[in-house]
């Protein structure tokens, strides 16, 4: 029985790990070239003050990446120690896994114009609300440490010339190595907590929850998004199934927010890399406000509804969007996850080398 809930786990958060692998290594790699290469000074100004333009940036940026949740932390990560406010980078780190091309399309093809209207416009909407909110409660943790006087050009490193391939080695090494290093040590544990609430909740229960359409189920949705790990995209198709079949559409949309732009190893790498409070508010204010969301929805189609099923649509919409979803192969996805195990273990390479010495003295 415990042989086979280990087994279990095992799998389950070696699945979760190789579904975001490969896309935690492209944003470290995009995190080190854009810190290698874009202009600090320029950065700073656009992203690290508290102004509205510098958080709709931000937001807009970030709903045309096709990034998950996880994916997205190491470039949240390296805007705020490339100079970013709070503000911009929760901003970011919210629309991206929320609002993205391909979940847009899904959401029109099978969960109907109206949810999707609703989906789409709260998912610009939220992470606003969030950037301003960061930046005005943000405390000590506005910017990273060392971020507080603005970066003029003559004060920038490397005056001297150094040549495009040097940078873009140092750039790669930083994102893949450094900020790799610092972010696995996290992403690690929380795939691992991930996979042990998937293994420890069954998915009837999850079902029977979004089977009904009172406030409770609402709240019980939203604090269960927010700490299990769900792809917007992936998971439209079943909440659309499930709101054809009963489900309110006020839950559906909590759960795709709470769903898509949570989970444990987002909250814990914005923990420890950030700090309480912006992991306070980020995590609060997603919440709130998919609850609020789901409530205004309910209380706007409900109670005269009628679950959009149309096949010819539905299946016009799944081809559209899988042309915009990048297929990984499942080769590839194996050697990132065994990278990001390795950047795991470098990360607590001091610590077991202490264990070994006392063990063998």
């Amino acid at each position: 029985m415990i042989s086979d809930l280990l087994a279990d786990l095992v799998f389950t958060s070696w699945h979760i790990l190789r579904s975001v692998a490969p896309w935690l290594i492209v944003s470290f790699i995009a995190a080190g070239l854009l810190r290698q290469f874009l202009d600090p000074a320029k950065f700073q100004r656009a992203l690290g003050n508290r102004g509205l333009a510098a958080i709709l940036k931000a937001t807009l940026s970030g709903m045309l990446l096709p990034i998950c949740s996880c994916g997205v932390i190491p470039l949240g990560l390296g805007m705020y120690y490339t100079g970013a406010y709070l503000g911009p980078t929760l901003a970011f780190m919210v629309a991206t896994p929320i609002i993205n091309p391909a979940a847009v399309l899904l959401s029109y093809g099978l969960l109907g114009p109206q949810i999707a209207t609703i989906y789409l416009i709260t998912g610009f909407l939220v992470p606003v609300a969030i950037g301003l909110t960061a930046n005005a409660l943000a405390g000590k943790e506005l910017h990273a440490p060392g971020m507080d006087v603005q970066i003029e050009p003559t004060a920038m490193e490397g005056t001297e010339q150094v040549s495009i391939g040097t940078r873009l080695f140092i750039g790669l090494k930083w994102g893949s190595l450094d900020l790799g290093t610092m972010v696995s040590k996290y992403i690690v544990f929380g795939v691992i907590l991930a996979g042990i609430l998937i293994v420890g909740v069954p998915q009837h229960l999850i079902q029977g929850y979004l089977g009904h359409s009172g406030m409770i189920s609402i709240f019980g949705i939203a604090l269960l998004g927010a700490v299990i790990y769900v792809c917007a995209v992936g998971h439209i198709p079943l909440v659309a199934a499930l709101v054809a079949t009963g489900a309110s559409p006020g839950i559906a949309i909590t759960f795709l927010m709470t769903g898509a732009a949570t989970n444990l190893p987002e909250l814990i790498s914005i923990y420890k890399m950030i700090g309480k409070r912006a992991v306070l508010i980020y995590s609060g204010l997603v919440v709130s406000s998919s609850l609020v969301v789901g409530w205004f929805t309910n209380l706007l189609l409900l109670p005269d509804f009628v679950p959009f099923y149309n096949l010819e649509k539905g299946q016009e919409a799944i081809g559209l969007a899988n042309r915009l979803i990048v297929s990984i192969p499942e080769p590839v996805q194996i050697l990132c996850s065994v990278f990001i195990l390795l950047l795991f273990l470098r990360a607590y390479k001091p610590q077991m080398t202490t264990l070994w010495k006392r063990a063998v003295a």
